[in-house]
């Protein structure tokens, strides 16, 4: 008798616990980082979409956009990509305390040396829009990961194009 009583008791403190999502810890797990906007919440609008704190990292990635995309064996910026990149510099430029770090990524294809230079061309193109719009170049550090980062695993276009990308980190 006691068992199934235990075993209720601790169900219905699990259930309550994952009853009210509505304030969502920022940080992902609940394990703070350090940041300035470490505790800040999460919540959710009314139509069920999430409203990210204002100047929150989450904001930038989220709402923003932290990526943009590259054509195969290219490191020229697309329109969309500009246009990406046009909000990211209104957004740094309105929040002057966060730095960020642009990571250039390519496909699996090429070798690793070539993939590594493409990708630091990548980062570069990047970091010299964002500064043409006005960021400090001293706020943006460039690193290249060239393919040891895919966002996704597969040998097909689809896979491919999404790790042809440029991604800007807020530090």
């Amino acid at each position: 008798m006691r068992t199934p009583l235990l075993s209720l008791v601790v169900a219905t403190f699990v259930l309550a616990a994952c009853a009210d999502d509505s304030n969502l810890n920022s940080a992902g797990d609940g394990a703070g980082d350090g940041s300035a906007n470490a505790g800040s919440t999460i919540k959710r609008k009314a139509d069920g979409s999430i409203d990210y704190p204002d100047g929150s990292k989450e904001e930038f990635a989220n709402e923003i956009g932290d990526r943009v995309f590259f054509g195969y064996d290219q490191y020229g910026l697309q329109s969309e990509g500009r246009a990406t990149l046009t909000e990211q510099a209104q957004w740094l430029k309105k929040y002057p305390n966060f730095a960020i770090v642009v990571e250039g990524h390519c496909d699996e294809r090429g070798t690793r040396e070539y993939n590594l230079a493409l990708g630091e061309r990548r980062s570069n193109a990047v970091k010299s829009f964002l500064v043409s719009q006005g960021v400090p170049s001293s706020r943006v550090k460039t690193i290249s990961y060239g393919k040891e980062k895919p966002a996704v695993s597969g040998a097909n276009d689809a896979s491919w194009a999404q790790n042809r990308r440029g991604v800007t980190v807020v530090e």
